[in-house]
């Protein structure tokens, strides 16, 4: 810790060797940022983090493009970056609605999941208290091990290239990386992205670029079967209300999220023991028994919602929205210069197949890990592997590596397989963090 107190900008080429280094600066790097700060706020100089976090976008965004107005968070206001973690911290979100003027009012609503908007400029707010700590505008595009004449590594080299334009490429050294880049889209094999064919990660611009272009929305088709699917429809529904909708999921009907008190015991902290600690085909059949209280399933108030849209449509003779269950998506084509897509849709249980000429197809179809190994580049081959060539992961996120690699590389996310099903969640972001910051420390103090 400590590092070299000379203070500098952080777009400048440094020979600070950083205890941290951040990459990617969603809500798990934010609440590491937190309890950095924290920490350096209560101790002295000499026993400070140096810490920089580095971000591709120009400033904070958390899933902008599915900040639906009236959507909801599915995790509870006390599973902030924080509270699990110091539920004294200012840096709550109780302690932003305070400052917002707006406690009063929430506490009010009488509910534990506040508007996803709102939890976003929740995020935002704390970002911006700890902007020192990171730079924007910054592409991590190699992370290297920096061996000594003796081929030890101590420390890394990590690459970062400018997104602001001008490409400039900046050097910076670090004891440790925290990753933390997310999730990327997931693209179903043989359909391509286009003006016509979007991600649901950009439904709001999406919708609102082709409502400003005035070109006529007649069929839009939605594939997916989650809570983000279910969203879209409705969304789509609402905004387009001369067009039809058209859900395309192979369910027979939206499964329901089981959030039910014993189930949402697989998001404790102490979870995370009991899934660590066993054995292979233990983990398999945790995750398998509760995939239902994350993956592809929907709230049952927006389930009932829907539903209840469809049958008064029937009764009124004029039916937009559609479910093409057990079914689908067998091939998109095109039309010239940007005319409708012909969407063939195939019925499972037949195999007979309908085409819909469609103005717009969203592709509600989740999220993947992204490839660590082409992020870490060199790093990665100092990184050791299980039998199944997954990542070997301590339980306090650092990725084991080779002997002669001291040097830290820690994960937020990309561990279901050793963490389970909060990995990628929020749920334990604050404790994650806490356990992380305890880490580092704690390689600190055998230096």
């Amino acid at each position: 810790m400590g590092g070299d107190a000379t203070v500098k900008s952080p777009l400048d080429d440094s020979d600070v060797v950083h205890d941290v280094l951040g990459i990617g600066f969603g809500p798990s790097n934010l609440a590491l940022a937190i309890a950095i700060e924290e920490h350096n706020a209560s101790h002295p100089e000499d026993a400070a983090l140096n810490a920089l976090f580095l971000e591709r976008q120009p400033g904070f965004g958390w899933h902008r493009g599915m900040l639906i107005d009236d959507a909801t968070m599915q995790v509870s206001f006390l599973k902030d970056l924080v509270t699990l973690r110091n539920p004294t911290s200012d840096y709550s979100f109780l302690c932003f609605l305070r400052e917002r003027g707006r406690l009063i009012d929430f506490l009010n609503q009488k509910t534990l999941f506040p508007l996803r908007v709102e939890f976003h400029e929740y995020f935002a707010w704390a970002a911006a208290r700890v902007s020192h700590l990171v730079s924007y505008d910054q592409d991590v595009v190699a992370v290297e091990p920096v061996r000594d004449g003796e081929g030890a590594a101590d420390h890394l080299r990590v690459v970062c290239r400018s997104t602001d334009g001008t490409g400039r490429t900046v050097v910076r050294r670090a004891r440790n990386v925290s990753v933390a880049m997310g999730l990327e889209p997931h693209v179903p094999p043989g359909i391509e992205l286009g003006q016509r064919v979007w991600h649901n990660s950009r439904l709001l611009p999406g919708t609102d670029e082709l409502a400003r272009s005035g070109a006529p929305v007649r069929r839009v088709v939605v594939l997916g079967a989650g809570q983000s699917a279910a969203e879209t429809v409705d969304y789509l529904h609402r905004s387009f209300p001369e067009a039809e909708v058209c859900a395309v999921f192979a369910k027979y009907g939206y499964t329901p999220a089981d959030d039910s008190p014993f189930a949402n015991r697989i998001f404790d902290p102490e979870a995370v023991d009991v899934y660590f600690g066993a054995p292979s085909e233990v983990k398999q059949s945790l995750f398998d028994y509760h995939r239902s209280t994350n993956y592809s399933v929907v709230d049952m108030e927006l389930i009932e919602a829907l539903y209840a849209t469809a049958y008064k449509e029937k009764v009124s003779g004029q039916e937009r929205l559609r479910f093409l269950n057990v079914s689908r998506v067998r091939e998109v084509r095109r039309s010239a210069d940007d005319g409708p897509l012909d969407i063939a849709v195939e019925y499972l249980p037949t195999g007979e197949q309908q085409v819909l000429e469609a103005d717009l197809l969203v592709l509600a179809t989740g999220y993947r890990p992204r490839d660590l190994s082409a992020l870490l580049g060199e790093a990665a081959k100092v990184c050791l592997r299980d039998d199944g060539d997954a990542l070997r992961v301590r339980r306090d996120h650092r990725v084991e590596t080779v002997p002669d690699v001291t040097a830290g590389i820690y994960l937020q996310g990309g561990t279901e397989h050793t963490h389970g099903l909060t990995s990628t969640l929020l749920s334990t972001a604050a404790v994650r963090a806490a356990e992380i910051h305890q880490s580092l420390r704690n390689s600190w103090a055998r230096v």
